[in-house]
């Protein structure tokens, strides 16, 4: 019996508690804080070899205290013992997924789950329990949802802010009615209601107003409450992508034709009244997404085998054509990140290499510069390590595959304009890997080692109010190690790094940085001790949490980094079972003294020599935060606040990224022109103008804030043409059910054939959108169209079980 429990937990647990802990944009939505817990295998990694050392070396911050001998703290263990509590689910449960309900509320809700297939039917039951302390203590509250069994892959679907919402579904046997239960006051009670259809996945809230859900049902349409799920309506048929807009506009993809998988065809929709009107806004689309101010659209062209990005910044009213190199029907786009300033985007190289090319836009979404070559982006379950760091502003760091074929991990420290290979730790060795002892670098294990089933438990972590403090699995070598990964953390955002565990291990923030923990990652055996520290990493203390040792599964936190209580999740086996077991430590009572202003020292961010005038200017401007001492032992609180100094820099060329048709020279920072391009008149179609950019290969980095200094030359200049882009077809851009429109298609159509003739004699002199246009401005002609974005959201999901990754390279993934 125990065996079978394995091998359920094996196969369920599919979605690691470190997923809900990694940072991107919009991941602070409440219905991602619903937690999985697993573990993985080993598996070796791929060469890595001839890395080179940054030229730009710095001092950490701490490092000459980081040197001295742990002070250890006095008393804490039994200050510890008395503040560690634990639950026995004694329940007959194969998964148990957690989700905190609120901020700063302590409210965590646990389902648990045990289900069996029998023949032709299922038998299962689901037990839940609801924690008012943070997890301390838990009520059985099974009662109040009758005793149903609820649906665990779709998950506890919690409300937006702090709305106190949440709702179950329940059973979806086929025969009955689908029921959900909802709950206004965080899940202290629940109200039951009954679905007209079979949902299809979990109800989604509207991010602005927690009373309006949306869900798709397994027919494919789309459904809509105004009043928190006691009535529905059916707002659209054949739904293949829904996602919520600015101001509650609802963007979706439909095809006329009836198949989600006829990729190509589909239509873009927008309604701003909550789907009692739609309007047609693309047609031809691919995929689409959101990101920031800006809406993407993959828009097949008229050859029917490749795409082109489209952008809108007015919510889908007005399209420009991106200029971006066009993809195949076995490559993909992808966005890294995007938001109100710019976008990351990957464009995956033809031939399923694995590998693409990272470009970043203009603040308008439109022109895109090379940003890096090689980003690795496999083709087989579409893992990249494209991080954010989001502790530091303009911090991002990813992995790329050099020629060798070996991987090494890169950062930029202002949004794409430069990268450099990752500094060897200060405390540091070169590992076996290492061909030349004196260049190694930091390899950071991110979702591609995740994916390969390295022993890494966990995605590098970083929080906006732990001001520069990154923690990752990394090896030291020339390639990526096959060794046991260790815990590597930076406190400076990523400059410079050292070895803080060795081995892999579970991690998470608490205090606003004032205090980490950690779990040793060993699945085969039982664990009893809990490390923490309260000087950002260097001092490790051990904390012996139970005398019965079990198999740990699992760190759970309230989200945000500002709690106290550090829940420890797993299970221990008896003879017939095994029991899940919820261990919670306080460490308020170990921090009892309150941080005073005498705590905090002034901290100068991306700084190696502050006797220089420029020292810590990145995007424009210096940031001076009030960091915690190192070596105070102190409660930062809930109502920490990150207080920063921010100080405008004149212009220099490091706030600047390469202009269009420029690209970097090798080993050098310098912009220079394509070589094909030399003489050449560069022109592009904005806004349904022909422009023609003149540049001497320089444009300000999109969210960049310096002023005078150096400044150089770009303008661009209307040439007064008109050009069109015929994607997506203007003709379709009008109101549903309009009338009257045969006589503006036909207009519309002669037009367009009017400029494919004249496209064909001027095409040698100008050349206006499409693939053309960025073959021509690549920065490597060969690989003209390899290149790539920041991915987030699998674009079909309604047709396969593909919800949070694509199986194959021909899929965007758009946000």
């Amino acid at each position: 019996m125990s065996t079978v429990f394995c091998c359920v937990l094996g196969v369920l647990f599919s979605v690691a508690l470190c997923t809900d802990f990694e940072e991107r944009p919009s991941s602070s939505r409440r219905s991602e804080q619903t937690m999985f817990l697993k573990s993985h295998k080993s598996r070796s990694l791929l060469s890595l070899e001839d890395l080179q050392e940054p030229d730009h070396v710095k001092m950490k911050r701490s490092e000459e205290s980081a040197q001295n001998q742990c002070q250890s703290l006095h008393g804490y263990d039994s200050t510890l013992k008395n503040n560690t509590h634990t639950h026995n689910f004694n329940d007959l449960s194969g998964t148990v997924s957690l989700a905190w309900v609120g901020d700063y509320t302590g409210v965590l809700l646990v389902l648990t789950t045990f289900q069996v297939p029998l023949f032709i039917m299922r038998f299962g039951q689901s037990r839940l329990y609801r924690s008012e302390d943070y997890g301390k203590t838990f009520q059985d509250i099974t009662d109040l949802i009758n005793n149903t069994f609820i649906q665990t892959e779709f998950g506890i679907a919690i409300g937006p802010e702090n709305s106190g919402k949440v709702i179950l579904t329940g059973d979806l046997t086929e025969g009955r009615v689908t029921k959900i239960f909802r709950s206004v006051d965080f899940g202290k009670s629940f109200v039951t209601s009954e679905l007209p259809f079979h949902p299809l996945m979990q109800i989604r809230y509207n991010p602005r107003d927690s009373n309006i859900l949306v869900v798709y049902s397994i027919n494919y349409d789309l459904w809509l409450s105004e009043d928190f799920g006691a009535s529905w309506r059916k707002i659209h048929e054949r739904v293949c992508l829904m996602k919520w807009g600015i101001d509650d506009a609802i963007f979706l993809t439909t095809n006329p034709n009836g198949s989600c998988s006829d990729r190509g065809t589909l239509e873009l929709r927008k309604s701003l009244d909550y789907g009692k009107t739609f309007k047609t806004i693309g047609s031809r689309i691919y995929s689409f997404g959101l990101g920031g101010r800006f809406v993407f659209a993959s828009i097949m062209t008229d050859l029917g085998s490749t795409r082109m990005i489209h952008v809108s910044v007015d919510q889908g009213e007005t399209w420009d054509m991106a200029q971006l190199p066009t993809v195949g029907h076995e490559q993909f786009y992808s966005i890294l990140a995007a938001n109100n300033d710019m976008i990351f985007m990957h464009v995956d190289e033809p031939g399923d290499s694995g590998i693409g090319t990272i470009y970043v836009s203009d603040d308008r979404g439109i022109v895109f510069s090379k940003s890096l070559e090689r980003h690795l982006y496999t083709t087989t379950g579409g893992d990249t390590d494209f991080t954010n760091i989001t502790s530091l502003r303009g911090v991002y760091m990813t992995s790329v595959l050099t020629v060798d074929g070996s991987v090494q991990t890169v950062i930029t420290f202002n949004q794409g304009g430069e990268w450099q290979t990752l500094q060897k730790p200060w405390n540091g060795e070169c590992d076996s890997t290492t061909v030349h002892p004196d260049k190694c670098s930091l390899y950071i294990h991110a979702s591609y080692s995740i994916s390969i089933k390295l022993n890494v438990p966990m995605q590098p972590l970083s929080e906006p109010n732990a001001v520069g403090l990154i923690l990752a699995h990394g090896s030291v070598g020339g390639a990526v190690s096959v060794l046991s990964p260790d815990v590597y953390v930076s406190d400076d955002g990523g400059y410079t790094w050292f070895q803080a565990l060795k081995g892999p291990h579970h991690y998470a923030i608490l205090d606003s940085g004032g205090l980490l923990v950690a779990v040793e990652h060993n699945p085969s055996h039982p664990i009893s001790q809990i490390k923490f520290s309260t000087d950002e990493g260097q001092c490790w203390h051990v904390h012996n949490f139970t005398d019965d040792p079990m198999y740990f599964t699992g760190l759970a936190s309230e989200p945000g980094a500002r709690s106290m209580n550090i829940s420890l999740w797993g299970y221990r086996e008896t003879f017939l079972n095994q029991n899940w077991v919820s261990v919670t430590v306080d460490f308020r009572q170990l921090l009892s003294r309150d941080c005073q202003e005498n705590d905090y020292i002034q901290w100068l961010a991306h700084s190696s020599d502050i006797n220089d005038p420029t020292d810590g200017c990145i995007l424009g401007y210096k940031e001076r935060f009030l960091r915690l001492r190192k070596d105070s032992v102190c409660w930062n609180g809930r109502d920490y606040i990150v207080t920063k100094e921010p100080t405008i820099c004149p212009c220099t060329l490091t706030d600047f990224q390469c202009d269009f048709g420029f690209y970097h020279a090798e080993n050098s920072s310098v912009c220079v022109e394509q070589p094909d391009l030399i003489g050449h008149s560069l022109e592009f179609c904005l806004h349904g103008r022909k422009e023609q950019l003149q540049t001497s290969g320089y444009r300000k980095i999109p969210g960049d804030h310096c002023e005078g200094g150096i400044t150089p030359e770009r303008k661009e200049i209307d040439l007064s043409k008109k050009c069109v882009s015929n994607l997506p077809r203007t003709e379709l851009l009008t109101e549903e059910h309009s009338f009257h429109s045969a006589p503006i298609i036909a207009v519309v159509i002669a037009v367009l054939l009017i400029s494919a003739v004249a496209g064909v004699i001027f095409i040698k002199k100008y050349v206006c959108g499409g693939r053309f246009l960025v073959h021509r401005y690549s920065v490597l002609k060969q690989h003209a169209e390899a290149n790539g974005i920041y991915g987030v959201e699998d674009l079909d999901t309604l047709e396969g079980d593909k919800t949070h990754y694509h199986h194959d390279s021909d899929e965007d993934l758009l946000e």
